[in-house]
């Protein structure tokens, strides 16, 4: 895993972590035991599925950044799909609250997505610009130099810019 994916994964996994144990408590306290398992339940998913969404986007980027925005989308409609077939198993689950459940799950879920986002803003990004001073060349100097053709235009060549010779 890249530095920068780890950097994002552990500033989005240790909030959302701290705000779940503040979940259950505080499930504990609306819905007593059932409250307080939905509230745990509903941190373990959070935390998995944007994990495992995290760990096929950092190892696809490693192969393209087209292969990676494949993973990203699988991953949600993967996502999607299992959170769909869950809240339809649980629906009917007497064992925890399914309403912390599902307001855990999303106060998390946007906590994590909130999170992610304020990891990205501190990021500085490498931008490559060119200098203003340098030569810049034309599509027909390319294409000129790779016909191996001189330039008949009397104009110089560009000048190396590593060049230092007068």
């Amino acid at each position: 895993m890249h530095t920068s994916d780890a950097r994002m994964l552990r500033g989005a996994a240790i909030p959302t972590s701290v705000v779940g144990v503040g979940a259950v408590l505080i499930g504990l306290l609306a819905a007593g035991a059932k409250g307080a398992l939905a509230a745990a339940l509903a941190t373990v998913v959070v935390i998995a599925f944007f994990s495992v969404s995290a760990l096929a986007v950092s190892w696809a980027g490693k192969i393209s950044a087209q292969t990676m925005m494949m993973a990203a989308l699988a991953s949600y409609v993967v996502k999607i799909l299992v959170m769909m077939v869950l809240v339809t198993l649980v629906a009917e689950v007497t064992i925890w609250n399914t309403k912390v459940f599902g307001w855990t799950v999303i106060a998390l879920a946007m906590l994590w997505i909130a999170a992610e986002f304020r990891v990205a803003l501190q990021r500085r990004p490498y931008i490559d610009e060119p200098r203003a001073d340098a030569p810049q060349a034309t599509e027909s100097d390319d294409r000129e130099h790779r016909a191996g053709e001189s330039r008949d235009d009397g104009a110089a060549e560009p000048r190396n810019v590593l060049d230092r010779s007068p």
